[in-house]
C-alpha cells in the first residue's frame, strides 16, 4: 500500500507546495496567458500533474493512471449525465417551438434585461441548484437567457456569478451532509455555519449582478427589484439554513425570491430603459393565450417536479437500488492518506456508483423524455435533436472528464494535501486562508461536496490544534468553495456549450469571471475572520 507523503521536496513544504501547485500553474498559463481552449489547458494541467506525482511524489504509475480514469468515470457521470439532460431539455423546447412562448412570456412579464437576469439567472437558477446542483443551474439558466436574446458570453457571465449564493446548499443540501460525515460535526451547526457566512454575500450578489452588467447608472434603475431580491433571498437562506436544516434552504429561498420579484413587477416597472450591445430586442410584444404559455412552460415544470420527486428520500432510497457500485480497479484502499491530512493513516477509498437511475441527470432526462411527448415531438425530429446534442456537448464533457482526471491524480497523490496544510500553516490567519482553500477546492474539482470531502477534516482538525471553532472552519470551507464554481473549467465548459460560445472565449470567459471570483472569495475570508475573532459565530 503506497503512503502519501505531503512534504516530499526534502521534507521542505514551501517547496513541496511549489511543486504540488504547478499543474494549476500549467492550467492558467496556457488556459489565461495562451489563451487556448479549456480542454488543451486541461490536458496541459493533467500532463504536468502526472510527472509531479510520479517525478515528485514517487506514486506508481499504475496507480496514478487509475486515479486519472476514476476521476474521467466521475467527471462524466454524474456532472458530464446532468449537462447533457439539461441541454437535451432545451434543445426539445426550442425545437417544438415552445421556448418561442416561454421567451414572448418572460418578455412581457418584464422587457428589462436586468430584471430578466434576476428572475432566470439568480432566482430560478438558484432554485434549480437546490433541486439538482453539479452544473444544470449554469446549463438551464444560460440557455434561457441566450434563447431571451442575451448575447452569449453575457449570459454565460451572468450565470456563472450568479451559481454562487446557493451553491453550499445545492442537491437538497448534498455538499453538507458529505462536509458531516467526513468531519464528524452535526449536520445542523454546519449548515448554521455556512448560513451566517452565506447570507450577507447573498444579499448582494443581486445587485453585484446588475453592476456587472451595466454598472452603477444600471443598479439605480432596479435598486428596488436588486434589495427585495437579495434581502428575500438572504432572509430565508439564513432562517431555513439555522432553523430547519441544509435540504431546504436553496429551495424555499429561491422560491421565496421569485415570488418577490413577480409581485413586485405586477406594480412595478423602472422608468428608465437599459439596452447592452449585442442583446436581441429585449421586450417581445405579443399576446398569448395563457393556456399556450402554461403548455410552453411545461416542460420546465416537468424540470422541477422531476428533480424534487428525485430528491425525495424514499424515491431516492428505491431508485438507489439499481446503482452499480464497485471498488475502482487499481486504485480503490491502495493509497493511505496520513496525518495531518487524515486524523490517522486512512485507507483511500475509490468506489464508483453508478447511480444511473436516481441521479439527477437521469430525473432530467426524463423531464426531456416527457417533453417530448407531451408536445407530440415525432421520434425522427427527436433523433435529430438528440444527435446535435451530442455533437454540441463533445468537447465539454471531454473537458469535464479531463479535469476531474487532473483533479483526481492531485487528490490521490497527495498534492492537494500539501496545498492544503499550506493554507493551514498561515496561523492566526487560518480563518481567511481556510476559506480560500473551499475556493482552491472548487476550482480544482468543479464541486463544493468533493472540496468538502477533500479539505472538510483538514480545516477541523487544524481549527482544533489553532483552538478555533472546527464548525466555523469547516463552514468556511463549504462558503469559501461557493465562488470558486464560476471559475471551475467544468462550469466554464457547461457554461460555454449552453450558450454555443466558441471554444475560443472559454478562454475570455474564464480571464472575466477569476476577478470576481477571487474578490468574492476574499469576501467570504474576511467574514470568516469577523466570526472569529469578533463574534458572534458557530461554535462547537
Amino acid at each position: 500500500m503506497w503512503q502519501h507523503q505531503y512534504t516530499p521536496a526534502g521534507g521542505s513544504l514551501a517547496l513541496s507546495t511549489l511543486l504540488a501547485a504547478l499543474p494549476v500553474a500549467a492550467l492558467l498559463i496556457v488556459l489565461a496567458g495562451l489563451r487556448k481552449a479549456s480542454w488543451i489547458a486541461s490536458l496541459a494541467g493533467l500532463a504536468t500533474a502526472a510527472i509531479v506525482a510520479v517525478a515528485v511524489y514517487g506514486m506508481p504509475v499504475s496507480i496514478a493512471a487509475s486515479a486519472v480514469g476514476y476521476g474521467a468515470a466521475q467527471g462524466l457521470f454524474p456532472i458530464g449525465w446532468v449537462v447533457f439532460s439539461a441541454i437535451l431539455l432545451y434543445n426539445i423546447t426550442v425545437a417544438t417551438g415552445q421556448f418561442d412562448i416561454v421567451r414572448a412570456s418572460v418578455g412581457n412579464m418584464t422587457g428589462d434585461r436586468r430584471l430578466q437576469a434576476l428572475l432566470i439567472a439568480f432566482a430560478f437558477g438558484a432554485f434549480i441548484e437546490g433541486a439538482a446542483g453539479f452544473g444544470t443551474p449554469v446549463a438551464v439558466a444560460a440557455a434561457m437567457l441566450t434563447g431571451l436574446g442575451f448575447q452569449p458570453f453575457r449570459a454565460a457571465t451572468i450565470c456563472l456569478l450568479a451559481n454562487t449564493a446557493p451553491v453550499a446548499f445545492g442537491s437538497i443540501g448534498t455538499p453538507l451532509i458529505m462536509l458531516a460525515s467526513v468531519t464528524g460535526l452535526p449536520l445542523l451547526q454546519l449548515s448554521a455555519g455556512v448560513g451566517r457566512i452565506c447570507a450577507p454575500v447573498s444579499l448582494f450578489i443581486p445587485a453585484y449582478l446588475i453592476l456587472v452588467m451595466g454598472g452603477w447608472k444600471a443598479l439605480r434603475g432596479v435598486m428596488p427589484a436588486a434589495i427585495l431580491c437579495g434581502v428575500s433571498f438572504a432572509g430565508m437562506q439564513f432562517l431555513v439554513s439555522n432553523y430547519i436544516g441544509a435540504e431546504l434552504t436553496d429551495i424555499l429561498a429561491s422560491l421565496t425570491a421569485i415570488g418577490c420579484l413577480v409581485v413586485l413587477l405586477r406594480i412595478w416597472q423602472p422608468k428608465d430603459t437599459f439596452q447592452l450591445e449585442g442583446d436581441g430586442p429585449a421586450h417581445i410584444q405579443s399576446e398569448i393565450p395563457i393556456g399556450r404559455i402554461l403548455a410552453a412552460w411545461t416542460p420546465f415544470a416537468l424540470l422541477v417536479v422531476c428533480v424534487l420527486v428525485w430528491g425525495l428520500k424514499p424515491v431516492q432510497a428505491q431508485l438507489g437500488h439499481a446503482t452499480l457500485k464497485f471498488p475502482w480497479p487499481g486504485l480503490h484502499r491502495l493509497v493511505t492518506r496520513m496525518p495531518p491530512v487524515a486524523v490517522k493513516p486512512t485507507p483511500y477509498d475509490a468506489v464508483y456508483n453508478f447511480t444511473w437511475l436516481s441521479a439527477s441527470g437521469t430525473a432530467c432526462l426524463v423531464a426531456a423524455l416527457l417533453s417530448a411527448l407531451v408536445a407530440r415531438m415525432k421520434f425522427a425530429e427527436f433523433r435529430k435533436v438528440l444527435g446535435r446534442t451530442i455533437r454540441q456537448l463533445v468537447l465539454a464533457e471531454s473537458t469535464i472528464a479531463i479535469v476531474l482526471g487532473l483533479a483526481f491524480l492531485m487528490n490521490y497523490s497527495g498534492a492537494t494535501g500539501t496545498l492544503g496544510l499550506a493554507f493551514a500553516a498561515t496561523g492566526k490567519l487560518f480563518p481567511f486562508f481556510g476559506a480560500l482553500l473551499g475556493w482552491m477546492g472548487v476550482f480544482l474539482t468543479g464541486s463544493d461536496t468533493s472540496a468538502n470531502a477533500l479539505f472538510g477534516s483538514l480545516q477541523a482538525v487544524t481549527a482544533q490544534k489553532l483552538h478555533l471553532s472546527p464548525v466555523l472552519m469547516a463552514a468556511a470551507n463549504s462558503s469559501g468553495g461557493v465562488m470558486g464554481k464560476m471559475i471551475s473549467l467544468q462550469n466554464i465548459a457547461v457554461a460555454a456549450a449552453a450558450t454555443s460560445l466558441a471554444a475560443a472565449d472559454e478562454s475570455k470567459l474564464f480571464r472575466f469571471t477569476l476577478r470576481h471570483s477571487i474578490f468574492l472569495a476574499s469576501v467570504i475570508g474576511v467574514i470568516a475572520m469577523v466570526y472569529v475573532y469578533a463574534g458572534p459565530g458557530p461554535t462547537q
